[in-house]
């Protein structure tokens, strides 16, 4: 999640980390069980003269899933569902709105599972979990392929 915040201007940096859970300092062996109630994030610092919340709304929405309750992709689990932690209420009411206006544009037997949410505390990814498509580009663009092949699937069907 962090390549596609990363290329905008007025993106400052992209974090990658957890939240939502119920263990304090989780690590990504522990995450990736989905037993602590994490959620896998990533904490965006922008410059709101440069670039804006809806944007990065957008830019968010155009990557994932929103009906997928279950994961992302070929990334199955509950610390894989999507939500939008918000910071203070124009930033909840902005992704609520954001969210109604998706729903006329994906099929009508679907609901949108992403979930807008207060934000809780961050709790910053190890260091190797860090800019995952710069340090694995062959593996990042592997997946990429997978997602973008899923994602034909689902508009097939």
């Amino acid at each position: 999640m962090t390549k596609p915040f990363d290329t905008f201007d007025g993106v400052e940096k992209v974090t990658s980390g957890y939240m939502g859970g119920t263990v304090d300092h989780p690590t990504y062996e522990q995450v990736k069980t989905g037993q602590t109630g994490h959620l896998e994030t990533v904490k965006i610092e922008y410059d709101v003269a440069l670039i804006s919340y809806n944007k990065l709304l957008e830019i968010f929405f155009s990557v994932i899933d929103p009906t997928d309750a279950e994961g992302q992709y070929q990334d199955r689990g509950s610390q894989y569902r999507t939500a939008i932690f918000y910071t203070n209420e124009d930033q909840q009411e902005t992704a609520e709105q954001y969210i109604e206006s998706l729903k006329s544009t994906i099929n009508k037997d679907k609901a949108v599972a992403t979930k807008v949410l207060p934000v809780a505390t961050f709790y910053e990814a190890e260091t190797y979990h860090q800019d995952f498509y710069k340090k694995n580009p062959e593996r990042y663009q592997e997946e990429q392929a997978q997602r973008e092949a899923i994602k034909q699937q689902r508009k097939d069907s």
